[in-house]
């Protein structure tokens, strides 16, 4: 461990000195990625030690190790619930918030017993960049970021912290908000769309697949919130629309994302979606499993081996028993008997 009393000129006079700052600087990344999430190719990287996964991340990790300062993350999301019922309990956080919150705490924790001045995860919230888009209202994002916020605070978890787009907000008007963002950081539809044409080529750069990958999972997750009980619309009109939909919120979402590069300019950037080796985000888990749903977009069911997510319309077919937290409010799912549709954990 890097002490707090050691000179930083040594890291100038000790060519031993910056090797084990770099030799670190691996171990906290070694540290992180054994829960990224990795996009399916034909190169897929096997070992959390990769030195191409490494490589855009590992000068901002040793800048802070020369600076003896907390090693920064900055993560996306935590949005809002979706508005469909048949995939959430209801507009606020429940377990699945409350259980990412705390493996993500949990992993600047595990960087602390390695490097002694620690991590802190900031929590960019991008709810409010894209509510108008994706359906969610203004009050149920307010009540969402404030939920997160306490629970935050109750639960002690002292590495995470929030930042979200209502420090631009002037006299509540979100849309000025939303107008501002874009006009400064906004990206033209038409070479969003190309980018996205070519993500699906063998040819495309890691940034061009993520794109693609996140067009495709927008516009899934877009659909899925439309297609609610008792809507009389036809699924090709659904389709249509969130087509158009999900390029308007990955242009909200690339404006956020280049506002906190700007804001925060050291940290490392996490991703709540799969990346390629050698990417410039590390994908991550959030609950220190891979799954492809996020608890924004699923319920919380304990299976009695651990924590999976699934649609609510889907466990609500299973065996299963609805939990209260303390407040008396739906929390998550308990399995009570073996069944030959429980899920493996």
């Amino acid at each position: 461990m890097i002490k707090k009393n050691e000179e930083l000129s040594k890291v100038y006079l000790s060519p031993h000195y910056f090797d084990k700052i770099t030799s670190l600087a691996r171990l906290i990344l070694t540290e992180v990625m054994q829960f990224r999430r990795m996009m399916k190719s034909e190169h897929i990287c096997d070992s959390a030690a990769c030195t191409s996964c490494h490589k855009p991340h590992i000068a901002k990790i040793t800048e802070a190790i020369m600076q003896n300062k907390k090693i920064r993350f900055v993560l996306p999301a935590f949005p809002g619930k979706s508005p469909n019922p048949a995939k959430v309990l209801g507009h606020l956080p429940d377990m699945g918030e409350k259980k990412s919150l705390v493996f993500l705490n949990d992993l600047c924790e595990r960087i602390q017993k390695i490097y002694e001045p620690g991590a802190e995860l900031i929590i960019c919230s991008d709810g409010r960049v894209f509510s108008d888009v994706v359906g969610i209202s203004e009050n149920n994002v307010t009540a969402y970021q404030v939920e997160i916020d306490q629970f935050i605070e109750d639960a002690d978890l002292t590495a995470l912290s929030t930042f979200n787009l209502d420090d631009y907000v002037v006299n509540n008007d979100f849309d000025q908000a939303r107008e501002v963002l874009i006009e400064k950081y906004g990206q033209d539809i038409d070479t969003l769309k190309e980018r996205v044409k070519k993500g699906g080529q063998d040819s495309a750069t890691p940034e061009e697949k993520e794109m693609t990958t996140m067009y495709c999972g927008l516009t899934r997750f877009l659909v899925e919130d439309l297609s609610f009980p008792g809507q009389t619309r036809s699924r090709s009109s659904i389709q249509k629309e969130c087509k158009e939909k999900a390029y308007k919120a990955i242009i909200r979402s690339n404006a956020w994302t280049d506002l906190i590069a700007e804001k925060f300019p050291e940290a490392i950037r996490l991703s709540i979606h799969p990346q390629a080796c050698g990417a410039k985000k590390i994908g991550i888990q959030l609950l220190g499993v891979e799954a492809w749903l996020t608890p924004w977009h699923a319920v919380t069911v304990n299976t009695g081996n651990g924590y999976i997510l699934m649609k609510h319309a889907e466990v609500q077919k299973l065996n299963s028993k609805l939990i209260l937290d303390e407040k008396g409010r739906p929390c998550h799912y308990e399995l009570i008997e073996e069944s030959s549709n429980r899920p493996a954990a």
